[in-house]
C-alpha cells in the first residue's frame, strides 16, 4: 500500500471513530509512525486530508448502494437493505462527524450535500418510480416530495441533537423512521411485502441474539 493511501485510510478510521475536530495531524502521524512533515508532503492542510477521506467514503457508499439495488428483490426489499446499511454506518461513525464537517470543513460537507442531492435523489426516485410501476406503491404519491423527505429522514438519524440516543437505540430510530415511511407509501400489495421482510428481519435478529 502506498504511503498516501495509508494516510487516508488511517485518517478515515480515526475520523469515523472520534470525529474530525478532535483528531489532529500530529495524532494521525503518531498512529502511522511517520512525521507530520510526511503527511504534509501529500496534503497541504487538514482540509485537504478531510476532503480525501470524504471522497473514499462517498465512493464506498455509492458502490454499496448500487450493489444493494442490484441484489434487492423489489423496491420494498431495497428499503429494508438500505435500513441495515444505515445501521452499520451508525455503528462505525462518531455522531459529531457531520457537525464537525459542516462547521469546520465546508468543502467536504459540500461534497456530502452534492452526493445527497444528486446520487441519493436519483437512487430513491428510481425506487419510487419502479415501486409505482410494479403496483407496490400508491400511484398518486408525489415522488419528488417523498424523495426529498426520505433523504432528509436518512440524515435525521445522524443528528444526535434531534434524536438523542437514550431510551431508544439507533436501530429503534432507524427502523421506526423507515417503516413509517414505507407504510405511508405502499399499496395493499406492497403492505404484504413489508410484513414479509419485517418477519424475516425479526427472525434474523432473534437468531443473532440467541448466539450471543
Amino acid at each position: 500500500m502506498e504511503q498516501q493511501e495509508r494516510i487516508v485510510q488511517k485518517a478515515h478510521e480515526m475520523f469515523m471513530r472520534f470525529g474530525v475536530r478532535s483528531i489532529s495531524m500530529d495524532e494521525i502521524a503518531s498512529q502511522l509512525g511517520v512525521s507530520k512533515k510526511t503527511i504534509y508532503h501529500f496534503f497541504t492542510d487538514k482540509d485537504a486530508l478531510v476532503d480525501a477521506v470524504i471522497d473514499i467514503e462517498l465512493k464506498s457508499n455509492t458502490e454499496e448502494c448500487r450493489l444493494h439495488k442490484e441484489k434487492s428483490e423489489n423496491p420494498v426489499h431495497e428499503f429494508f437493505i438500505a435500513m441495515e446499511m444505515v445501521l452499520e454506518i451508525l455503528k462505525m461513525m462518531n455522531p459529531t462527524l457531520l457537525f464537525d464537517l459542516q462547521k469546520y470543513h465546508p468543502s467536504a460537507f459540500s461534497k456530502i450535500s452534492d452526493h445527497k442531492n444528486k446520487f441519493l435523489y436519483k437512487l430513491i426516485r428510481e425506487n419510487l418510480d419502479k415501486g409505482v410501476e410494479e403496483g407496490l406503491y400508491r400511484p398518486e404519491i408525489n415522488k419528488d416530495i417523498l424523495t426529498r423527505f426520505r433523504i432528509a429522514a436518512i440524515f435525521l438519524t445522524f443528528n444526535p441533537e434531534l434524536l438523542p440516543l437514550g431510551k431508544n437505540t439507533a436501530a429503534d430510530i432507524v427502523e421506526e423512521i423507515t417503516l413509517n415511511f414505507l407504510y405511508g407509501l405502499v399499496s395493499p400489495k406492497g403492505l404484504k411485502l413489508i410484513q414479509k421482510y419485517t418477519q424475516q428481519r425479526q427472525k434474523q435478529l432473534n437468531h443473532e441474539d440467541s448466539r450471543k
